[in-house]
This record gives C-alpha cells, sequence and structure tokens, in this order.
C-alpha cells in the first residue's frame, strides 16, 4: 500500500465531506481502511469544520505578514490538549510552548477552539449524591409539614446561616478562573478546607428574632 501523508488524508475527508458524510462516519472508514495511520478523530473534525466553513484548499494557508507555520492544525491540537490537561493554563505558556506570538495563540483559543476563560462558581462543599438525596428528602418533608397548616409551619421554623472565617487569604477570582467551551457554563469548586485557622461563625432565627 502507498504511503499517506497528511494532504492525502486531507483531500479525502473532504471527499467524504463533499458526499455529505459526518465527522463519525468519515472516522469510521478512514479507520477501517488505514488502521493506526488514519488521522485523529480530533483532525476530521477540525477539517470538516473548515470545509462547512467554506474552505476548499487542503494545504496550509499562507498568512501575510505572519509565519506560515503559526496557525496550524499541529498548534491548534496541541494547544487544545494543554488546555484539557491544565483549565488554568496561561496564554504566553500557550504561545512559549508553541513558539508562536500571544497574538496568534489568542486567535486559535477563541477563534477555533471557540474558548474562552471564566471565573469559577464558588460553592460552599460540593454535594455527594447521597448528601444530595438528604437534601432532597428533606426538602420535600418540609414541603410536606408546610402544605398541612402552614401557620404552625412558620412558628416553628428555625432558620440557621453559618460561615468559616479563615485566618488566611483564600484564591482569588482572577487566578481561579479556567478555560471553558463556548456555551458552556462557569466551572464549580468547593471553598478550601482548611482544618485549623478558622472559626465558625452561626447566627440562628426564629420568627424574626435572633436566638443566638
Amino acid at each position: 500500500m502507498l504511503s499517506m501523508d497528511k494532504n492525502d488524508f486531507r483531500s479525502l475527508i473532504k471527499h467524504y465531506f463533499l458526499r455529505g458524510k459526518t465527522a463519525k462516519e468519515t472516522k469510521e472508514k478512514l479507520d477501517k481502511y488505514y488502521g493506526a495511520n488514519a488521522p485523529s478523530d480530533y483532525t476530521v473534525k477540525y477539517w470538516f469544520r473548515e470545509f462547512r466553513g467554506g474552505r476548499n484548499s487542503t494545504t496550509d494557508e499562507v498568512r501575510s505578514g505572519r509565519p506560515s507555520d503559526a496557525v496550524t492544525e499541529d498548534n491548534v491540537k496541541k494547544i487544545h490538549e494543554m488546555v484539557l490537561a491544565d483549565r488554568k493554563v496561561k496564554v504566553r505558556e500557550l504561545a512559549d510552548a508553541t513558539k508562536i506570538s500571544t497574538e496568534r495563540t489568542r486567535h486559535i483559543l477563541g477563534g477555533i477552539l471557540h474558548m474562552k476563560k471564566l471565573s469559577c462558581r464558588w460553592m460552599p462543599r460540593m454535594l455527594t449524591p447521597d448528601q444530595k438525596h438528604e437534601r432532597e428528602s428533606t426538602s420535600k418533608e418540609c414541603l410536606d409539614l408546610l402544605m398541612r397548616n402552614r401557620a404552625d409551619f412558620w412558628r416553628r421554623l428555625v432558620t440557621v446561616d453559618e460561615t468559616w472565617i479563615h485566618y488566611y487569604t483564600p484564591e482569588n477570582r482572577m487566578s481561579a478562573r479556567q478555560w471553558t467551551e463556548a456555551g458552556t457554563s462557569a466551572p464549580k469548586r468547593p471553598r478550601e478546607a482548611r482544618w485549623v485557622g478558622k472559626v465558625m461563625a452561626s447566627v440562628f432565627e426564629l420568627k424574626g428574632d435572633y436566638i443566638e
């Protein structure tokens, strides 16, 4: 069998694209006939996006005033893999690893991978499935009591609020930002649990009066 270079595979991908095949179907056919030499799933999807956007050429485009190898399939793939491995990786670190400018790196992140960096949404703690189930059951019981006798429910209800006061400075929002795909919500993370150097402040309330 004759060897296939990347342009040959790109031409095959374009052929299947023009025939109306999906990226998944194309990947399956390439794997069937070329095995381990077939392009990756990421590469197939990348070229489907390019052809869907109106691109006809299967060769690397030369950009005026910039290195011809700045925005290449290999650089896009490497940046994507680095971001997936470390969601907090900095643009400068990505640029240094691929030896391209930060401007081209930002273009790959936003213009090609459609990713942006969002601050984590702080949560008091990350609940386990059992804890979530317990809270759901407790909420249903409270709702049932409320529906039986509203006046008695509100008379006997005691609410509480509590917070940890730490003797250290938690990670700020800027340093906690992570790269995310377009259309996804901000990532969540629990607040750091330190077993020393903290105190808990609790406030209980009954019918509008503080009881402790």
